[in-house]
């Protein structure tokens, strides 16, 4: 039998977190003290290469374990890391060329980038299919409206990085490509039916795990076809049945921010937490506040001592956890700016400048940022 003290930790392994500043500051050190998994890192952290190096450096230090470093390194409006990277345009021009090699070249680049300032996990490609012209919260980070496109690309683009040593997360499973609210700020509903979205929303992430790719993150999404009232995060029918059972994806399973409105407005962080971990999600991203991610711990330490979270299910998660460190968790490293907008780099970004069209509908604003319109 564990005792509350390994409940706790085990509770916290669960996790990973956000902070607030460009060092490691109490607040990080208590939760990687706690136990957490990994480090998430925004602009808010980020200053230039160099100190976001020696950030990252004096994470993995203090932590002696492994524990990952992720990312939203997408492109277009969704790239964390600017100065001195390569910047690149959305993933619908990408899209675009159709042209899956430098799909693959291009998660290459961004992988080898990431790797110069010792970033393991990037929460990239969007893998949603952008059928609806309201959509606020896509866009342009998809690769097209077309499934077949948007899978092998994005595969192609998985498959790119972790080739080059960077966890790939294919978003925002089982699809937020045809909504019309940001569940960021809303909790958006998705009304086709199981043929539909079996066909167009499931397609990319049925391919996704066919190619055995490193995670998947989960949509705060209802899906009424599938289960009426719990957005995918908490739904054992999509993340079990669906996603483990029909869809066979054996790889690790991360939650959207939960602190997202979504979630905290509708069903509070701690019990949004109890219930995705019963249903399915192996890992949850608390990205902004420590106050909530300790409640988030505490909420999950409490269904676990009470029997409302199994212990089969909490070891299923451990297990995908400690294989996901030990496959991309790298230990601290000398900063390596040679890597950065290398003559590679410039070369395949000049193809795909060159071979792709004008973006149509462009996501004007970052939507994925805490702290900033989504607060």
């Amino acid at each position: 039998m564990s005792s509350p003290t390994s409940w706790s930790r085990r509770a916290a392994q669960l996790l990973a977190v956000g902070f607030a500043g460009h060092t490691l500051d109490a607040d990080l050190r208590d939760l990687i003290d706690r136990g957490v998994s990994g480090v998430v890192l925004f602009s808010r952290n980020i200053q230039s290469a160099s100190q976001v190096s020696a950030l990252v450096a004096e994470i993995k230090g203090y932590a002696g374990r492994p524990l990952y470093v992720a990312v939203d390194q997408e492109g277009g409006v969704v790239q964390r890391l600017r100065d001195g990277f390569t910047r690149w345009p959305a993933m619908r021009a990408l899209g675009a060329t159709r042209d899956t090699q430098l799909a693959f070249e291009v998660g290459q680049v961004l992988a080898a980038e990431l790797t110069a300032v010792g970033i393991d996990v990037n929460f990239a490609p969007v893998i949603d299919v952008d059928t609806n012209p309201d959509n606020p919260v896509i866009g342009d980070r998809a690769f097209g409206e077309d499934p077949q496109l948007v899978a092998e690309m994005g595969v192609a683009l998985g498959k790119g990085l972790e080739a080059s040593g960077v966890a790939a997360c294919g978003k925002h499973f089982p699809g937020h490509g045809d909504t019309e609210l940001d569940s960021h700020l809303a909790l958006p509903v998705v009304r086709h039916g199981r043929e539909r979205l079996m066909s167009t929303e499931l397609w990319p992430f049925r391919a996704w795990g066919q190619a055995g790719l490193a995670s998947l993150m989960t949509a705060h999404v209802v899906f009424e076809a599938l289960e009426s009232g719990l957005p995918a995060t908490m739904s054992a029918i999509i993340l079990q049945d669906l996603l483990r059972g029909e869809l066979g994806y054996e790889g690790l399973v991360i939650s959207d921010d939960l602190e997202m409105k979504a979630v905290s407005e509708h069903f509070g962080v701690g019990p949004a937490a109890v219930l995705g971990l019963a249903a399915g999600v192996d890992q949850f991203l608390v990205c902004r506040h420590a106050q909530v991610a300790i409640e988030v711990i505490e909420a999950l330490e409490r269904a676990l001592v009470d029997g409302r979270v199994k212990e089969t299910r909490l070891s299923d998660a451990e297990r995908r956890t400690q294989a996901f460190l030990m496959r991309w968790a790298r230990p601290a490293r000398a900063f390596r700016p040679e890597l950065l907008r290398s003559a590679h780099a410039q070369a395949v970004l000049s193809r795909l400048e060159s071979s792709s069209s004008p973006v149509a509908r462009p996501t004007r604003t970052d939507p994925t940022e805490p702290g900033t319109s989504h607060e």
